[in-house]
């Protein structure tokens, strides 16, 4: 065993889409095998979705794939271009359409070829007595075990040459005891054997397992089709508006930012970009989850994936290709279902030793029967009976396909999971912390007045304020610039711009040291005197945001701003608390602003003037006095708190920084899809516990039942592929689920 190797932390992990697995166990050694490749300090396969993405330093892709082939599977690089990843996801579907192809008409073959064997058990209880010739069983059976047992006696060399056992080495051991066992008595007793064959045991597990990975197929292609359909909304080419006026048909990937193209009533947007020229409403619910179209003109930004309306669009191109919104969702949804969930390591860890100990039982069963003075033919069944209905399929499938579907299902309602184990975590959460502004308010406030402190031009220092906003982001910023513009005020040059987090910006303007900020800013700068607090208090105690203008060390104005609490967001915060969840807003406002906006919407808990370091540290505070605690924010300033909290949710209209930094991110500032996430993670945590709960008990009461002899190998067969199915079907259910509207 190679010694730990530390994690690369600038290399990006290599993703491989692998082919060739059958159940857990299967994942569970290739991760062992990867694991001993030089340089890999971590290797993750999710059976599920074949893939696995290895960690390390030093990387060798031709090292990785080897060991891969040792393994006895195949495996390509997944790719990182959109192009390239939607080819490949092309291919993947062609490959798992043709595989469904085969399974089927080897079925069809298997199923022809074994109901001769068992119509005469199914006439039985209707006093026919018939019986096929010794010979005839044997050829049916034969031909069974020949087309549809070859494809689990490769797969059972694979895993054995590669150091383990799988679904495979159960199923050909279990089969082969039958088919041989059945064989040597006729070929010793001859049409004597009539009545003590297993023919009919073997050729039916076969077929049964074969319907069971078959239908196992389907409802897997059902689980993933999400990230599918994510990859199949951006065009490949676009229209390139020319310099002349005409237009031309180019791959999106040769656009670049600053082009513009042309989109025309119906077609898709190849791009990220900024309406140049046409008002259309575009459908952005693949994309965002909206399921209204949202009407775009000059100025409005779009998204590529989208669906353009009636209007015909010139857009200026922001984003292509890996850069664009459509792109980044994409990432995150593949990072996410192909990630795994804490509960899944303990389930992999008894994955890799289940078949093993299945093994053992088989034999040890066989050895009880036989030392107990049973016949050889119940020492047998019994055995093939434990090998065969002891598959580990459903517990490998029972966690991944839950987060499968549950992880599509929200993504294409506008919640994106980056992180999977947050689905676990929100489970946990007791109390939940906004942000105000721009998550439980519009995130749009309007400058409603200017108050010099003495006698000047309201207009000079609105001006003198934008100049300095003019170089911020923050909301407030905006506002000012806003108002300004929409005066037509001439702004003078601004220079040495830097922003304060939690407390302003100051510039030089004009030669001239101006600062604009709150309370915190003006006692840093030793401005806060008694007859400006009281000014500034008596605006916020109006609900009004304050800040204050200086310029050379000398306060010369206030600007008061209002902010409207966002439509849905008190029956929000309503649904939280019904759900038995504290509900607290963190904010760097002024509190008497704060408290307004929370009286508002029902919040008795509120704190307010923090910082963004306060932030995180009132997490902390929160989680040991009402337990784990999920974060809601959309800026810079909350990136901590985001970080800091067991659980962070990122409004899909904030900085980067915050969206990054959250395990969900919304991608529309809905907060409706707030108490949509705590229910998508709820029912796909519910459906994992449902799916091992099922597996568990159908292992710890089938094993038994077959062991004592009480099941037949047919039925054991039966019951084996019926627990798969069952597994994924129920994952697949999850598919169908959608966050509530605003309405109710």
């Amino acid at each position: 065993m190679n010694a730990p190797v530390k994690p690369d932390e600038t290399a990006r992990p290599t993703v491989l889409d692998v082919s060739g697995m059958t159940c857990a166990a299967c994942a569970t050694r290739l991760e062992k095998v990867l694991g001993k490749v030089d340089g890999v300090s971590r290797a993750s396969v999710n059976y599920a979705v074949e893939t696995a993405v290895v960690e390390g330093s030093g990387l060798a892709l031709p090292e990785l794939l080897a060991a891969v082939e040792r393994a006895g599977f195949s495996a390509s690089e997944r790719r990182d271009t959109a192009r390239e990843r939607r080819q490949a996801e092309e291919r993947r579907a062609a490959e798992a359409r043709a595989e469904m192809k085969r399974t089927l008409m080897l079925f069809a073959i298997s199923a022809l070829l074994t109901l001769p064997l068992v119509a005469p058990m199914i006439v039985r209880p209707f006093g026919v007595m018939a019986h096929l010739p010794v010979m005839a069983e044997l050829a049916l059976a034969s031909i069974v075990q020949v087309l549809a047992g070859q494809r689990f006696y490769r797969g059972a060399f694979a895993a054995l040459r590669g150091g383990g056992a799988n679904m495979d080495v159960l199923v050909s051991l279990g089969t082969s005891a039958a088919y041989f066992y059945s064989l040597a008595l006729v070929l010793t007793q001859g049409d004597a054997a009539r009545g003590h064959l297993y023919f009919e045991a073997s050729a039916v597990i076969l077929t049964l397992v074969l319907l069971g990975k078959l239908m196992e197929m389907r409802a897997r292609q059902a689980t993933t089709s999400a990230l599918r359909k994510l990859m199949e909304l951006r065009p490949e080419t676009a229209e390139r508006l020319m310099a002349d006026g005409t237009t031309q048909t180019v791959a999106v990937e040769a656009l670049v930012p600053g082009d513009t193209v042309l989109v025309r009533p119906g077609e898709r947007l190849p791009v990220d970009g900024v309406v140049a020229k046409g008002v259309s409403e575009i459908d952005e619910s693949l994309v965002t989850g909206e399921s209204l179209p949202v009407t775009r003109e000059p100025g409005g930004a779009v998204i590529a994936g989208s669906i353009n309306g009636t209007g015909s669009l010139t857009i200026e191109v922001r984003a292509t290709g890996e850069d664009t919104e459509l792109s980044r969702i994409v990432r995150l949804v593949e990072a996410a279902q192909t990630g795994k969930a804490p509960v899944q390591r303990l389930v992999d860890r008894i994955s890799a030793i289940f078949v093993p100990v299945v093994l053992v039982i088989g034999v040890a069963t066989f050895a009880l029967w036989w030392l107990a003075g049973g016949t050889m033919e119940a020492a047998i069944t019994a055995a093939v009976s434990v090998w065969v209905i002891a598959c580990p399929c459903a517990l490998g499938l029972a966690t991944p396909t839950a987060l499968v579907a549950g992880t599509g299902a929200a993504a294409r309602a506008g919640i994106l999971i980056r992180d999977i184990a947050v689905l676990e975590s929100l489970g946990t959460v007791k109390a939940v912390a906004f942000d105000k502004t721009g998550t439980l308010t519009e995130g749009r406030p309007e400058l409603v007045s200017v108050l010099p402190v003495r006698q000047g031009a309201a207009d000079k220092l609105l001006a003198l304020a934008a100049a300095v906003q003019d170089k911020s982001e923050h909301p407030l910023a905006s506002a000012v610039v806003r108002a300004a513009r929409d005066k037509g005020l001439e702004l003078p040059p601004a220079e040495d711009f830097r922003a304060i987090p939690g407390k302003g910006a100051h510039a030089t303007v004009g030669g001239r040291r101006v600062a604009i900020g709150n309370r915190a800013l003006l006692t840093e700068l030793g401005l806060a005197g008694e007859t400006l607090s009281n000014l500034v208090d008596q605006s916020e105690r109006a609900g009004r945001t304050t800040v204050a203008l200086a310029v050379d060390a000398d306060v010369v104005g206030l600007l008061a701003f209002e902010d409207q609490p966002r439509a849905e967001a008190q029956s929000v915060v309503a649904r939280l608390k019904a759900r038995g969840l504290a509900v607290v807003m963190l904010t760097g406002d002024a509190p008497p602003v704060a408290r307004r906006i929370g009286a508002s919407l029902g919040l008795s808990r509120i704190e307010a003037g923090l910082l963004p370091g306060d932030k995180s540290e009132r997490i902390g505070a929160l989680e040991a006095d009402l337990g784990p605690v999920a974060m809601i924010g959309d800026g810079i300033n909350d990136a901590p708190a985001l970080t800091a909290a067991t659980a962070g949710i990122a409004m899909g209209s904030g900085a980067d920084v915050a969206l990054e930094t959250a395990g969900v991110t919304l991608m529309r500032p809905d907060l409706t899809l707030v108490p949509a996430v705590f229910d998508v993670a709820a029912r796909t945590t519910a459906k994992i516990r449902q799916n091992l709960g099922f597996a568990f008990v159908f292992n710890v009461i089938g094993i038994p039942v077959a062991a004592f002899g009480l099941l037949s190998p047919a039925l054991a067969g039966a019951a084996m592929a019926a627990s798969s199915v069952c597994v994924v079907t129920n994952a697949a259910l999850l598919a169908r689920w959608k966050p509530l509207g605003r309405e109710q």
